[in-house]
């Protein structure tokens, strides 16, 4: 009988279906796995083939993980609130909750298609009443806690979309949505209090297993600093200027301040700034600007003057300009900057375009002007060529100089905080001599500044879960009671935005006027409504008690499955997503409802699948490829195989649809294997073949457990070239097709049912059947790849015995004339050696 896909993977995705063969139990007395992928947005284009890259990878683990003996969680379901639906709903004239029901419908009939195996007893969505009436009573929480709060901001704002964004959703000045110009506007929102978790957001990520790279990108928005908080007093006014340095040993050299166009010292000093109708101009230019523009690097620095107004430098006390420019930002540290251009490029290049003082304030420790690391200030023809921004030691710094970098950060900072404080001296620009200047006392004080900003929690749409507040005139702001969730989103015909900075909901009067829970009076409904970051905060929670009428989750059953064991989504949550579901988590942590910190222990990203043309797959450029031909064509077993063998799972990778058909052709060969018109005997005694088997074995779980699934795949290329024209053995058979499983569940399913016939049910399947073990000495490798890096790098590789021992492998990599070149007259500081992997030269 010929292989015919279509037929057998039907008939078992139903059988599947039927036994609940992927159903986890809670509380059971295995060792629980909780696998998770990150929820897919249901658009109507429906899935891609670059979707379901991370979903087969996590079906690869679960039923591993399952016949490893775990009890395994491997949910799914819908993160369906938000932009898109509402873009879409306005564009085809369909109201958004009956566009995303139908597009739900087509995500799940491809997902099942492909026999990928969820527990879909537990499907959620979040635009199910029943779902986000938890979403809401977790921001009341919030609120309760001091952790909501509202304020009229100056946020991005989208023209296009009518809505403002976070900073998150801002990708080189555009909406990350439409791609349109962003613009600043103050707009009323409700913000959530995230800055107040910095630190343990910072702090916990030391414990996670995730990605390097993604870790930093969170330490980075994060973006922790120690230093001093130093008060600049404003000449003949009671106001001050507040600076936060990292780099108090440069203070002597600050010549000028720059604020941030929204710093409020502006406005408050209106009435002394003689060129205010200029300054105002330029502010209302910054305005128009996103903030990655503002602060590019690329960019020309832009500054008005701030004229009628001087600085003091507590150090000094010397007069210093202030001016206003657009590349400080008014969230981080204090929304002033002092500028030391002999010591900071941007400062540097800011004050040779406006002609500014300078003051060198740093020696470098070494004078080599070779080194590769550093720029030193060159004093050329009367000027600076560049600015020194490392340490050394201080000059023209009063009773500083000759002191060391590291030192006077701690030294300078401490004396400027205590009260009262002696003449110093400061020497003038031509260096000649030295001028007493009195020092204010009590203008600095250690401090820690974080880049984080709060969360910008309100949009100005339709399509997202209702904020459960109320306006009462005599109240203030008054939260709902428990027993009035959810607030429905109304049902209505016109849900276009207004670009007023008022949602839509704003002209339903029937919905929008109500009665005050508190006092019983007149009041509003918030109009605004929650991002779609809200469903996605803590969705992973809801998995474990999905039908909870009582409670968003039952703190025995979170505490059971969570936290998530093994997580797998594309890279670019690698900010917005992740921080948030951590942010909640803690939250709810110290609300006594979990016992748990952190949501998601280990993280593994997969790589984009890229259209044939190399670009990245969209419904604008017409380069989207459906599963759907694909799997009707050669069958789902063929492309689940061809997408884990195309390349490494993080790697971007091309489609080529010539690899499903060299797949398709492989799952032939294993059709072929088990002719029934050809008698399986017990082999005879091969030890070779054996060999293969054990290895494959061992290759296969390990390239499973790391992620390697391209190679795992290969592996069994190769057992089942090796079975070729051997006597061959049901033993054989039977573990190639336990290995094949979790890749190909459908022919893996069909061929071992043939081979041993009997009653189908949960316990004769092949997916719970135990996973095969391997004998360790038929498993070793004889020969392996030694990898030799320099740094970390791989600079060269070599066979050699599997065995090989540390010594020999320092003395075959330091004879190695690639690895030679690398290490000549470089200090060795140690040799790392992985038995049976790589050695790593460190110089």
């Amino acid at each position: 009988m010929d292989y015919d896909p279509l037929k057998i993977e039907q008939k078992w995705q139903k059988a599947w279906e039927e036994i609940g063969l992927f159903r986890a139990k809670d509380f059971s007395k295995k060792k629980k796995f909780y696998c998770l992928d990150m929820f897919p947005y249901p658009s109507a284009e429906g899935l891609h083939v670059g979707h379901p890259r991370g979903y087969l990878a996590t079906d690869i683990v679960s039923n591993l993980m399952r016949r490893k003996g775990f009890n395994v969680l491997h949910p799914m379901g819908w993160d369906a609130f938000g932009l898109p639906a509402e873009n879409y709903a306005i564009k085809t004239g369909v109201n958004p909750a009956i566009s995303i029901k139908n597009n739900i419908k087509n995500f799940k009939r491809q997902i099942k298609s492909i026999g990928l195996g969820y527990d879909w007893s537990r499907e959620i969505n979040t635009t199910d009443p029943e779902y986000y009436k938890w979403t809401q009573w977790i921001f009341l929480l919030l609120f309760k806690m001091g952790l909501a709060y509202e304020a009229t901001l100056p946020i991005n704002f989208c023209p296009s979309c009518k809505t403002g964004l976070a900073n998150e959703e801002v990708v080189d000045g555009k909406c990350e949505r439409c791609g349109t110009e962003v613009v600043k506007k103050d707009l009323r929102q409700w913000v959530l209090k995230i800055t107040a978790y910095a630190e343990k957001l910072l702090k916990d990520l030391d414990v996670l297993d995730w990605p390097e790279q993604i870790k930093e990108m969170q330490r980075n928005w994060i973006g922790k600093s120690e230093g001093w908080e130093v008060a600049f007093e404003i000449k003949d006014s009671r106001s001050k200027i507040q600076v936060f340095t990292t780099r108090m040993d440069t203070l002597f050299g600050a010549t000028y301040i720059v604020l941030a166009p929204e710093n409020p010292v502006i406005s408050n000093l209106k009435s002394q700034i003689s060129n205010f109708k200029s300054v105002e101009q330029y502010i209302e230019e910054a305005k128009k600007k996103a903030d990655k523009d503002r602060i590019s690097d690329v960019k020309e620095k832009t500054g008005v003057e701030i004229k009628g107004i001087k600085a003091i430098n507590p150090a000094n006390s010397r007069e210093i300009s202030i001016f206003v420019a657009d590349y400080v930002l008014p969230y981080y540290g204090t929304g002033a900057v002092m500028a030391v251009p002999c010591h900071d490029q941007r400062d540097f290049e800011f004050t040779r375009k406006f002609n500014l003082p300078m003051v060198e304030v740093i020696k470098p420790y070494s004078e080599n002007k070779n080194s590769k690391n550093e720029k030193y200030p060159l004093f050329l023809n009367g000027r600076y060529e560049c600015a020194f921004e490392g340490e050394g030691t201080l000059i023209n710094s009063g009773r500083f100089i000759g002191m060391k970098s590291e030192e006077a950060r701690i030294k300078i900072g401490e004396w400027l905080a205590k009260k009262n404080l002696p003449p110093t001296t400061f020497r003038e620009k031509d260096f000649n001599k030295q001028i007493p200047q009195k020092v204010v006392g009590g203008s600095a004080k250690k401090t820690v500044c974080y880049k984080l900003r709060d969360w910008i929690f309100s949009r100005q749409r339709y399509w997202g879960e209702p904020i459960p507040l109320v306006h009462c005139d005599n109240c203030g702001v008054v939260p709902l009671s428990e027993k009035d969730l959810p607030l429905k989103l109304p049902i209505v015909k016109e849900y276009k935005p207004t670009g007023t900075g008022e949602s839509p909901l704003a002209s339903i009067n029937n919905w929008v006027n109500t009665k005050c829970p508190k006092c019983g009076g007149k009041a509003k409904r918030e109009t605004n409504t929650m991002p779609q970051w809200a469903g996605s905060c803590w969705y992973f929670l809801r998995y474990p008690d999905p039908l909870n009428n009582e409670r968003a989750f039952e703190s025995r059953k979170a505490n059971y499955w969570l936290p998530v064991d093994l997580y797998i989504g594309g890279s670019e949550h690698a900010v917005l997503h992740l921080l948030y579901a951590r942010f909640w988590t803690k939250v709810l942590y110290d609300a006594g409802l979990i016992k748990f910190k952190e949501p998601f222990l280990k993280l593994r990203n997969q790589g984009l699948i890229l259209a044939p043309d190399g670009q990245k797959m969209s419904k604008s450029r017409g380069n989207v490829i459906s599963p759907d031909d694909l799997v009707g064509k050669y069958g789902a077993d063929a492309f689940r195989l061809y997408e884990m063998f195309m390349g490494p799972f993080d790697d971007a990778i091309t489609w080529d649809v010539k690899g499903i058909v060299g797949t398709k052709r492989f799952l032939d060969k294993v059709w072929r294997l088990f002719d029934i018109q050809r008698e399986i005997v017990l082999a005879k005694e091969d030890k070779e073949l054996d060999r293969l088997v054990h290895k494959t074995i061992k290759k296969v779980t390990d390239d499973i457990l790391n992620f390697r699934f391209n190679t795992a795949v290969s592996s069994l290329m190769i057992l089942v070239n090796g079975l070729q024209n051997k006597n061959y053995g049901v033993w054989h058979l039977k573990t190639l097709l336990l290995l094949l499983s979790p890749f190909a569940p459908h022919i893996s399913e069909e061929l071992y049912q043939n081979l041993e016939p009997r009653t189908y049910n949960l316990k004769t399947s092949i997916h719970s059947q135990p996973w095969p073990k391997y004998d360790s000495q038929l498993a070793k490798e004889e020969m392996i790849t030694l990898i030799i890096q320099v740094n970390g790098k791989t600079r060269d590789r070599v066979e050699v015995e599997a065995d090989i021992s540390e010594e020999k492998a320092k003395e075959l990599a330091f004879s190695r004339e690639k690895i030679k070149k690398w290490i000549y007259k470089e200090k060795i500081q140690k040799v790392i050696f992985v038995p049976g992997k790589l050695i790593n030269i460190v110089i």
